[in-house]
């Protein structure tokens, strides 16, 4: 059950969330605060701090200063929050001596999903994504974008009110992509809010209501992804690409582009206009 204090509150919020690993500052001071059905999408270079932000989020790795709540639980609370939140990594944690069946009835049961329920709701996602034919076949024989098919479902199973998806539809077919995006797009109609990082652009232009764009660990743009492609805009039109390369750049520009709005240099510059 989500607390009391999440349901009127943002679905994910961060305040100065700092997380050093020795002298490596992975994240710098974020500050996030994303509403309920929202599909937020996450951007930023190699070594941004992507993943271990979404890591800190879902208990995977402490913070070093900083606070988190998500569906109004505090990260801190990992025994709470596992129950309110869905997280597929890149590489989705398998069992390859199990079958795709058995994989999802075990993710299941970790969740206290009644056996019937599990039973109805693996039986429908795996008709969706193409795997009924394969449900009983060990994961060891499966191909990459198979594994990836069982870890989302895995990852929606128990209906979490959040979700944390890392490249979810790299590796597979267009098909497949195109399932997964009408997934994320069905789920976030019905209040489930989606944090989606993502180097497949167009995806994230597609879904999101509203773009960050993380580097070095510091959030240095955000905003709806029609109001940042104004930011790029080159004679009649600008693309996500260009706001990507234009605020991840490391010359001197980069400090104008923060900054145009009076921001700090660096930081975080919502809704910001050329």
């Amino acid at each position: 059950m989500v607390p009391d204090a999440g349901l009127d509150g943002p679905a994910i919020e961060t305040t100065d969330l700092t997380k050093r690993f020795g002298d490596v500052l992975a994240v710098d001071g974020l500050n996030l605060s994303i509403p309920t059905g929202d599909v937020y999408g996450f951007l930023g270079p190699n070594g941004s701090g992507k993943t271990t932000t979404m890591r800190m989020l879902t208990t995977l790795t402490r913070p070093t200063s900083g606070s988190a709540r998500v569906a109004g639980v505090d990260v801190t609370d990992r025994r709470e929050l596992i129950s309110v939140v869905g997280y597929l990594p890149e590489e989705p944690p398998l069992f390859d001596e199990l079958t795709a069946r058995e994989q999802l009835r075990h993710v299941a049961a970790l969740h206290d999903v009644p056996r019937e329920q599990a039973r109805e709701r693996i039986d429908r996602y795996l008709d969706r994504f193409g795997l009924a034919g394969e449900a009983d076949r060990r994961l060891e024989g499966f191909s990459t974008g198979m594994r990836k098919k069982v870890g989302l479902i895995a990852t929606v199973l128990h209906e979490p009110p959040v979700l944390f998806l890392d490249e979810p539809t790299s590796g597979l077919d267009p098909r497949a992509a195109r399932t997964v995006k009408d997934l994320v797009a069905e789920l976030s109609g019905g209040e489930t809010t989606v944090f989606l990082s993502t180097h497949i652009l167009p995806v994230v232009d597609e879904l999101a209501d509203t773009v960050g764009v993380l580097h070095r660990g510091r959030l240095v743009a955000e905003g709806p992804p029609d109001r940042l492609k104004q930011r790029a805009e080159r004679g009649e039109a600008g693309s996500l690409e260009d706001v990507f390369l234009e605020v991840t750049t490391d010359h001197a520009e980069e400090a104008a582009v923060s900054g145009a709005d009076g921001t700090e240099a660096g930081a975080t510059a919502p809704d910001s206009q050329p």
